[in-house]
């Protein structure tokens, strides 16, 4: 094979992968993939309302001594939000797990937050954390976070509001503390490019078929 046809293979080769590699480059959005949310309550307030904390379950130690519980966030999560302007939620869901048991009676947790802007209303954001392993209902509508940063592959989302969700508040049988703070929580998660993901197996496929096709017919033509 002369040195000429080689470089066509190559040259070929390299401007397919070239078409792809510069979305992964330019990517701005990016996928939650583990981390720690923590949670502070005003336990007196709480106790005031009805909730008296009495246990927790598979939990872990918040980021610091200002926030009173944490939770893991699952490997599972599939979030995905865009840093482009500011941090902009787009699908997804951060899972986690832990539970939190209030009278003795009432256990709640796995939490997961979402987005749906139809929840921004007044002071929610439309992010919103849902019980999973009980209750199944919305608790907290969150505030927009006061801080973000985002640092290499660092995410924290900081000062979050956690308003009671008008769903929560029906079932404590108190609907006038729909929209009232419940605590405050912070966000430190590890996170990728969205698009770090390996290709699938019909596009590698694809482009490997490519290749060899052009390999055939510079065999054809030496």
């Amino acid at each position: 094979m002369r040195f000429s046809q080689l470089g066509v293979i190559l040259g070929c080769t390299a401007v397919v992968f070239g078409l792809i590699a510069p979305l992964r480059a330019e990517a701005a959005n990016y996928q939650v993939k583990s981390g720690v949310t923590s949670v502070y309550h005003d336990l007196s307030y709480l106790s005031s309302i009805g909730l008296q904390l009495t246990g927790t379950n598979n939990t872990v130690e918040p980021i610091n001594s200002d926030f009173i519980v944490g939770f893991d966030i699952d490997p599972t999560t599939n979030f995905t939000f865009s840093d482009t302007g500011s941090f902009t939620p787009l699908s997804g869901t951060i899972k986690h797990t832990g539970t939190v048991t209030f009278n003795n009676q009432t256990t709640i947790g796995n939490f997961a937050i979402s987005f749906d802007s139809t929840r921004a209303i007044n002071n929610a954001s439309g992010l919103y954390l849902k019980d999973t392993y009980s209750l199944n209902t919305i608790l907290f509508d969150l505030s927009a976070p006061e801080n973000v940063t985002l640092n290499g592959n660092n995410l924290t989302l900081n000062k979050v509001n956690l308003l009671f969700s008008p769903e929560f508040a029906k079932i404590i049988g108190n609907s006038s503390l729909a929209g009232n703070l419940a605590g405050v929580a912070r966000i430190d998660a590890k996170v990728v490019p969205a698009n770090a993901v390996p290709e699938p197996t019909s596009t590698l496929a694809f482009l490997t078929a490519g290749v060899g096709l052009l390999v055939v017919k510079v065999r054809k033509q030496m």
